[in-house]
């Protein structure tokens, strides 16, 4: 599978498009992946980040603004919890949504040994700058 990844500065609020990380400490690589505006929906963009977790690597719990997001496993096993769910271990080809105002708990690489990939699929409203808010510790 080829995707093509490119820079898109109105995408983000800050350089990796998340906001509240201590940028000290080992986390998941976010890569903008692309942004369109949606024609039949005025006001909303469709937004694609490119998630990449190394062995045993664990993000922090965090929401995604108004947003809906759909996560798309493209390579490894992804172990994702909403506040309100079970934790479940996603496949590469396997898929998950999360409702606007969600609070994402668990989102981590399932194994310690192979590194694993998402698509975080966001419709978001054309001016909505930060797609990831990390939790305060």
């Amino acid at each position: 599978m080829l995707l093509a990844l490119f820079w898109v500065a109105p995408l983000v609020g800050h350089a990796d498009g998340i906001s509240g990380l201590n940028v000290g400490t080992p986390h998941e690589s976010v890569q903008p992946a692309f942004s369109h505006p949606l024609p039949n929906a005025p006001g909303k963009k469709m937004v694609g980040l490119l998630v990449t977790y190394a062995p045993g690597m664990t993000s922090a719990s965090h929401r995604h603004g108004d947003a809906f997001v759909v996560g798309y496993v493209l390579s490894g096993e992804i172990r994702s919890q909403l506040e309100d769910g079970s934790s479940r271990v996603y496949q590469a080809g396997e898929s998950w949504s999360e409702p606007p105002g969600a609070h994402h708990v668990v989102s981590e690489n399932a194994s310690k040994t192979q590194p694993a990939s998402l698509l975080a699929i966001f419709v978001v409203d054309e001016n909505q700058k930060d797609l990831v808010t990390y939790d305060k510790p």
